[in-house]
């Protein structure tokens, strides 16, 4: 009996997937240089709300086991990742921003 070939990889899925993480870090770096960056910065977490709305939550803490949500929002990016509505407002809160 002949062995069928592999099927190739799902290439359409591999660049949605590098898409998404590349508007994910975007909507990241947009919301943190707007904010500041906290000095005890664990993370940032960004969840898809639908469409173009995300939740965006910036942990806090000396390490994970400490981590709180210091800071929250419900933002709206474009497709290139850039905030352009928050809810509540982002206001600089720290001097320093991203790397």
């Amino acid at each position: 009996m002949a062995s069928r070939p592999a099927a190739p990889p799902d290439e359409g899925a591999s660049q949605e997937e590098r898409a998404g993480e590349r508007r994910t870090t975007a909507i990241v770096r947009s919301v943190l240089d707007a904010l500041g960056r906290p000095g005890d910065f664990l993370r940032a977490t960004v969840r898809a709300i639908g469409g173009d709305n995300y939740r965006v939550n910036v942990f806090t803490g000396a390490d994970v086991s400490s981590a709180r949500i210091a800071h929250s929002f419900f933002v709206e990016a474009d497709r290139n990742g850039i905030v352009t509505a928050s809810t509540p407002s982002i206001v600089k809160h720290y001097g320093v921003t991203t790397p």
